[in-house]
């Protein structure tokens, strides 16, 4: 088993995805693929039934 330990000195440059910033282009990425995701999904079933 490997013994990590608990040093946390380096946890100072750790950056999680919550807290990092985001462009508004990059909000209008997620966004688009939101949009055809959802289009796809239904688009498909509604097509179907």
């Amino acid at each position: 088993m490997d013994d990590h330990g608990d040093d946390h000195s380096d946890d100072e440059g750790r950056v999680t995805a919550p807290m990092q910033e985001f462009s508004t282009s990059q909000v209008g990425i997620g966004f688009a693929v939101l949009v055809v995701g959802l289009v796809l999904t239904f688009g498909v079933a509604l097509t179907l039934a």
